[in-house]
């Protein structure tokens, strides 16, 4: 049997009792689908349509919900593979960042995202957008007045607080009096627009707790259920209670794409912030690099995700029985039959959707097991081969999750009851394979 592992959980369920950022919001971890992986800087209203149309023919009644259009939606001339300095970014007369017409049609004439979002929602969808932390350069430079204040651009941008990859933006002085009316502004414009959540970037890492703090004051003053997901990672276990009091979901890792050294760090990661999952609160582990990415993205041409078949369900099996959120990063419309199946298991989608404390309980080598609480005694159990060379066998015992002897087993991938297991159950796995299923006592 392998050896247990140090308890983590320990660490990160002290502050059990603090109360969530949002009542009533991201009770579950979100699901979703989001442009970055795809589409990277570029993604179009036509490609957003298409994979809302996808999501809500395909996926609606499994759970997937948000439709997500990720970075530099102002600009009008992205580019792939990266970012431009002094981007030309479409902005109101308040220095607030509005859609590119020329991108989002529907935009036009001071519309905004509400078209776009309209159609979102008429397929019973959410709608969702990312954010730069701060205020755009170009308004501070013009000194543009903030909305429903006396104070303008140029007074609360803090020409010191730069992000070191993207160049759109200042921090705001949050210390500056009036500053919070920016961050009110610019949500009260998303409210308007029926933004259902919010991905905010170059805000977690480090941890700008201050306008952190002001963009969910402001979601709250708003009156509108915004989920509040913050980027990028890895963040600090040393945040977990102010993020729980001020966000729904927090990186715990950077971007995230598909190779397997970076699927193997994200078991180290998660396993720091076992059990920190509650409702309203979520660490997340990044987006799915799955189905056909790189479209036009920042990393790598057109292709299906590089994982394996079995590193596709290892993934799917390590977010879900960590309760991470899932937010898929391919194009909808281009998944072929595999893909469309990873997302529409509703059996392991159970895990992530209704586990509790998910955590690893033992390592040995290349042998790891996590396992979450499943309700009326039950367990789910997890079983990975993280190792590159060889096939081997993991024998888990039931005592050592606290089961009785004789338990009846489900695999949840293939969907089948395997009869009972009397005391252990032995799992034979390639490298880089899993196995996921759900341990009940059999009386």
């Amino acid at each position: 049997m392998p050896r247990p592992v140090a308890c983590f959980c320990l660490l990160v369920t002290a502050s059990l009792t603090v109360q969530s950022a949002s009542p009533g919001v991201a009770l579950t971890p979100p699901m979703g689908w989001n442009s970055w992986d795809c589409y990277g800087t570029t993604v179009t209203e036509a490609e957003v349509k298409a994979n809302a149309d996808y999501m809500a023919k395909h996926l609606k009644r499994h759970g997937w919900r948000y439709v997500v259009v990720d970075i530099q939606w102002s600009e009008q001339k992205p580019r792939s593979h990266g970012y431009r300095d002094d981007a030309d970014l479409a902005m109101d007369a308040f220095g607030r960042l509005i859609p590119a017409p020329n991108r989002f049609p529907s935009s036009a004439n001071g519309a905004g995202f509400k078209p776009l979002a309209d159609y979102v929602h008429g397929l019973g969808l959410g709608f969702g957008i990312h954010i730069m932390r701060g205020i755009p350069r170009r308004a501070a430079a013009a000194n543009l007045p903030v909305k429903n204040a006396k104070i303008r651009a140029g007074d609360i941008a803090d020409t010191h607080s730069l992000c070191p990859w993207n160049t759109d933006m200042y921090g705001v002085d949050m210390s500056r009096a009036g500053a919070q009316a920016y961050y009110d502004s610019i949500i009260d414009l998303y409210a308007s627009w029926g933004v259902d959540y919010i991905k905010a970037d170059d805000i977690a890492r480090p941890a700008h707790r201050e306008e952190i703090a002001a963009l969910h004051r402001a979601i709250v003053k708003s009156g509108r259920p915004i989920v509040l997901s913050l980027s990028p990672g890895p963040a600090m276990v040393e945040d977990l209670a102010f993020f729980r009091e001020n966000a729904n979901m927090w990186r715990i890792s950077d971007d995230f794409w598909d190779d397997w050294k970076a699927l193997r760090l994200n078991f180290i990661l998660l396993s720091v912030w076992a059990a920190a999952g509650r409702p309203g609160g979520w660490p997340d582990a990044d987006m799915l690099p799955l189905g056909r990415i790189g479209i036009r993205a920042e990393r790598g041409d057109d292709r299906m995700s590089r994982f394996t078949r079995d590193e596709q369900r290892t993934l799917m099996t390590l977010w879900s029985i960590a309760q991470s959120p899932l937010m898929f990063g391919g194009d909808l419309p281009s998944n072929d039959e595999w893909t469309l199946s990873l997302l529409t298991n509703e059996e392991v989608l159970a895990v992530d959707q209704q586990g509790l404390r998910g955590r690893p309980v033992a390592e040995s080598g290349p042998s790891v097991i996590w396992a979450a609480d499943a309700g009326q005694g039950a367990k789910y159990v997890a079983v990975f081969n993280v190792g590159d060379s060889r096939t081997i066998d993991v024998r888990v015992d039931w005592r050592s999750l606290h089961l009785p002897p004789a338990c009846r087993v489900r695999d949840l991938w293939d969907r089948k009851d395997v009869g009972l297991a009397d005391g252990v159950r032995t799992f034979h796995l390639a490298p880089h394979a899993s196995a996921l299923v759900k341990v009940s006592p059999s009386k």
